[in-house]
């Protein structure tokens, strides 16, 4: 028996037990399987491991997507947390190559998944709040918002989750150095129902152009002269 000869949700059923790349594979053989893969059943969660894997052709982002979780652990990673005016050109280089990938795939999913209703990414470094305030405007329904090393996201983002998180119950921001006290306390007192946690990013040094810092250390010189 040919495996073109099962029914449709004989088929489903079995592409739900591959990974993306082997489903992408069955695809390409006839245009039965294709319209399999493309079934939206099959495609609720997505998970990725890297910045490259955003650019295949292997998945399906549609309205049926809820779960979506970006998760890289790299020693590329501590590269893309160095600031901006601290790399050398070298990492420069590296980082030119994905900085955008993951900001532009959230882009897609703001455009396609209106209906997702949790996300996770951890070690973004290139993400920025303004890609999270989209978001969160164009996913009224998300529930779960878990952000891990995300070195660029800053009190805008918590502001953005007071102003457009009306359904959103957990919040993680752990190690997002530009996080402060205060903007977690305001998020726990505009939304007291949402499950905050927050792990070192209050209590971690922020980022400061150099120019800033040497402002500040003029300043202090001055009251301390007088």
């Amino acid at each position: 028996m040919h495996i073109t000869q099962l029914n449709r949700e004989c088929l489903v059923h079995l592409f739900s037990f591959l990974d993306k790349n082997s489903r992408k594979s069955l695809a390409q053989t006839c245009h039965q399987l294709l319209e399999v893969f493309q079934d939206p059943f099959l495609w609720p969660v997505l998970n990725f491991h890297s910045p490259v894997e955003l650019k295949k052709d292997n998945f399906l982002l549609g309205p049926a997507l809820r779960y979506l979780s970006i998760c890289w652990h790299s020693s590329r990673v501590k590269v893309c947390n160095i600031e901006d005016w601290m790399k050398n050109t070298f990492q420069k280089d590296i980082c030119r190559k994905h900085e955008n990938a993951v900001n532009d795939f959230l882009i897609q999913v703001c455009n396609r998944c209106p209906n997702l209703l949790s996300l996770t990414l951890s070690g973004c470094g290139h993400v920025t709040d303004d890609y999270l305030l989209l978001l969160l405007k164009s996913c009224p329904s998300l529930k779960i918002l878990k952000l891990e090393n995300c070195v660029r996201i800053t009190d805008r983002t918590l502001e953005a989750v007071t102003l457009y998180g009306g359904s959103l119950q957990t919040l993680h921001v752990d190690f997002c150095r530009n996080v402060t006290q205060a903007g977690l306390e305001t998020v726990q007192e505009k939304c007291p129902l949402v499950m905050l946690k927050a792990e070192r990013s209050a209590d971690m040094i922020p980022d400061n152009e150099p120019g800033e810092k040497l402002m500040l250390e003029r300043a202090v010189r001055k009251l301390v002269l007088h």
